[in-house]
């Protein structure tokens, strides 16, 4: 049975300028400067640069009608004044002593060069093979990943020859080709199929002597006992001193597991880092800058104001005109408004940062991670009276350059625990601890995570053993047993 009803909801919507703000605070600095450029290209009203605009005073009129019948436009379709700004500088365009002295883009040219793949491919020009012998190298070759290594059963290659290549072949003589072409190709241990033949395919290179001759022993019969760091068994089933043991170890430690992220060529480019902000010590006081290429110097241009100024001093105004300004109004509009939310996205980043500063004093002042207070999302938005998404935005993305080098905001925020005296530490003063105690240990017997916690609850960190492997697993480091050293 259907029932009709009538109910009353309070909904609160944003507006599609409060959600381009939003989208706006989001973006790092090299973001907003490709968000800033796109704006400017498709928006003519907008300029860039110390170009003044010229101010207008008079008011359109609100006739509807000229003495020939042609339609005037009201008054209330455009008012310049609201467009155009009365200041001789205006407040936007104010730098000194608000933001960094940076203005200077320093662009980092990048050198084409060939990709991995294509140096590989470059190499077999050195070799006589014959046309299917090339065919099937070129495809091993296509086969490898970024790392060096093809992770594909052989026989499922053979199968991809034949279907994707016409190429009928066996998998012997794919393996031929593998082993006595592709594997002698540059960087040494490429076209490996797994890390333990990367290994020994790069000592095999070396010039022959007793520590990598017995390097090679050991991955080719005990990698596992390898892998896992089992010593005691290495040195039984090998008859050998724990210093020979150490040496071919050694030898093992010097070689390249992840042979093709080593090339110069690689399609991969390092990210470049643009601080969003710069925190300096001053006199014992912090001092926090914005990047300047977070404050452009945005007008109306030169020649929309023109168009006005024609328009106002124009004694018919026509229809056709009508549409022209209106078009215009909607340009001034979008070009007003991202303007003011440039402004405000200015505002709310400085705001911010300048909350996280000061609740995090100790740290920025001292670099001791240990001093970082515990904070999270919610303090800063309770504390600058703001929503926590928008102190996410700009903790999540954002970067800022202090004397100790440049972070990543939101690393500065971490939960609380309770020490033995309770009182709120952060988590994060934990981890260092940890990880000070975990570098400072007898590698020959590693600390377990029982022992850790032991530790730790000795210092005033009464955390249960469960914790601290997690902590352990955050900071990425290995269990105990993979810790031990000869």
């Amino acid at each position: 049975m259907l029932k009709q009803s009538l109910h009353q909801k309070l909904l609160q919507k944003l507006s599609p300028q409060q959600i381009q703000l939003m989208k706006l605070i989001q973006l790092p600095t090299q973001a907003f400067e490709e968000r800033l450029k796109q704006e400017i290209e498709e928006n003519p009203a907008l300029d860039t640069g110390k170009e003044e605009s010229d101010n207008f005073e008079d008011t359109l009129t609100n006739d509807e009608y000229d003495d020939s019948g042609n339609e005037k436009i009201d008054a209330e379709d455009i008012n310049i004044d609201e467009y155009l700004s009365d200041d001789e500088f205006p407040s936007y365009k104010t730098q000194t002593n608000n933001y960094s002295a940076d203005d200077e883009e320093k662009q980092i040219p990048y050198a084409a060069g060939t990709t991995f793949h294509q140096s590989l491919n470059n190499q077999l020009n050195t070799y006589r093979i014959d046309d299917e012998e090339r065919a099937i190298a070129e495809f091993l070759v296509g086969s490898i990943d970024d790392s060096g290594y093809i992770r594909r059963d052989i026989i499922d290659i053979v199968d991809d020859l034949a279907f994707t290549q016409n190429i009928f072949t066996t998998e012997e003589k794919v393996k031929d080709i593998l082993i006595n072409i592709v594997q002698k190709l540059d960087p040494v241990g490429v076209g490996a199929l797994d890390l333990k033949e990367c290994l020994i395919i790069q000592l095999k290179s070396k010039s022959e002597n007793e520590s990598r001759v017995l390097a090679i022993r050991i991955l080719e019969d005990a990698f596992d006992h390898f892998v896992k760091k089992h010593y005691k068994r290495l040195l039984e089933k090998f008859t050998i001193s724990e210093e020979q043991l150490k040496e071919a170890i050694t030898e093992i430690s010097k070689l390249n597991p992840k042979p093709g992220s080593s090339y110069a060529g690689n399609n991969k480019i390092a990210e470049q880092i643009v601080p969003d902000f710069s925190i300096r010590i001053i006199d014992g006081n912090l001092d926090l800058t914005l990047n300047s290429r977070n404050a452009p110097e945005l007008h109306v241009s030169r020649e929309y104001s023109n168009m006005l100024k024609g328009y106002q001093d124009s004694k018919e105004k026509s229809k056709s005109q009508k549409d022209a300004v209106l078009f215009i109004k909607q340009k001034l509009d979008a070009a007003k408004w991202f303007i003011d939310a440039i402004k405000q996205r200015q505002q709310t980043l400085l705001i911010t940062m300048n909350a996280i500063m000061h609740r995090q004093e100790e740290y920025f002042l001292t670099g001791d991670e240990r001093k970082l207070k515990p904070m999270i999302l919610k303090d800063i938005a309770d504390e600058i009276n703001m929503d926590v998404s928008t102190v996410s935005r700009v903790a999540n993305s954002k970067y800022v350059s202090t004397p100790y080098g440049t972070k990543l905001i939101k690393e500065f925020f971490s939960e609380s625990m309770k020490n033995d005296q309770g009182e709120d530490v952060s988590t994060k003063e934990i981890k260092k601890i940890l990880e000070t105690v975990i570098s400072e240990e007898d590698k020959r017997k590693p600390l377990t995570d029982e022992k850790l916690s032991n530790i730790l609850k000795e210092k005033g960190y009464p955390i249960a053993r469960r914790t601290v492997a997690k902590y352990r697993e955050q900071l990425d480091i290995p269990v105990a047993r993979l810790r031990k050293e000869i």
